[in-house]
């Protein structure tokens, strides 16, 4: 397992990605009943920014670096304070020193009622993310692959939560690998809500990935990708998206006015773009 997130925590990519999860959480919350949220590649929990990781590539001052200094707009403000306010409580002061990765993002939303289940491979990261929760009854860290998460922790007793898959895409056929276990996934709990991040780095095996997608028979598929410079032929990373299924009927409304934003603030030279797709209707609408 080569892949650390230490060197790339808080870049544009996890702006993009955990504002997007913030809002899906904080729609949960409409609701008095408990849900659950399910992290299957959960990382340690919380990142030091001025690690030597860290400071190594410095992606961080390019993503949540520009978002805490940008002077936002007063509903583009409200629709990103779940994720600044994460932020907020993990740094004294104006300072930003550390980052937090998804669990601890959905930990400071959930209510009392609420779950978390976060599952990480890694056996040091797993340990750190135990010790990171360590007496919280509301967490459950379990060390497991994630991907095997899909079939025996779905669906969840509260019967209403969020999925969040967050592959490392460190080996091969990792697009393919999400089609078919997502698929399963949806077969064993059709009801859930499905975030599925991924990198824009190869385009077209990024096309191929929604055409497969729009393909699977799965009702209800949005598409959401920020790209902050054009493709290149290198094997780069241009842009970030996440795969929603089942959103939430206000997610879309939210993210045609949050992107564009987004993308002109993390995009390079000002060439950052916005995308939102449909990949398939939801099941009464296509019948």
């Amino acid at each position: 397992m080569n892949y650390r997130h230490a060197y790339h925590a808080g870049n544009f990519a996890d702006v993009v990605k955990h504002a997007i999860m913030a809002r899906i959480v904080d729609y949960l919350k409409h609701k008095d009943k408990a849900f659950r949220v399910i992290d299957t590649h959960a990382g340690i929990g919380l990142y030091d920014l001025s690690s030597p990781q860290a400071q190594k590539t410095g992606e961080w001052r390019g993503g949540i670096g520009r978002l805490m200094e940008a002077r936002l707009d007063g509903e583009i403000a409200r629709l990103l304070n779940p994720l600044l306010d994460a932020v907020r409580a993990v740094n004294q002061g104006d300072a930003i020193t550390r980052y937090p990765g998804s669990p601890r993002i959905v930990r400071h939303l959930l209510r009392k009622q609420d779950r978390l289940t976060a599952i990480e491979l890694h056996p040091a990261d797993a340990e750190t993310l135990k010790a990171e929760f360590a007496g919280d009854h509301q967490v459950r860290v379990i060390e497991l692959d994630g991907w095997l998460a899909l079939g025996a922790h779905l669906p969840p007793k509260e019967k209403r939560g969020l999925v969040l898959i967050d592959p490392p895409f460190e080996q091969e056929g990792e697009f393919g690998r999400i089609v078919s276990r997502l698929t399963r996934a949806h077969q064993r709990w059709p009801g859930g809500i499905y975030a599925v991040w991924y990198p824009i780095k190869d385009h077209q095996a990024v096309a191929a990935f929604r055409t497969a997608l729009a393909q699977s028979g799965i009702a209800d598929v949005i598409d959401i990708s920020v790209e902050t410079r054009p493709p290149s032929p290198e094997a780069r990373l241009d842009g970030t998206g996440m795969i929603i299924v089942n959103p939430p009927y206000l997610l879309e409304e939210e993210m045609r006015l949050a992107l564009p934003a987004l993308a002109s603030l993390l995009g390079q030279d000002g060439q950052g773009h916005a995308s939102f797709k449909r990949l398939a209707q939801e099941r009464n609408a296509a019948q």
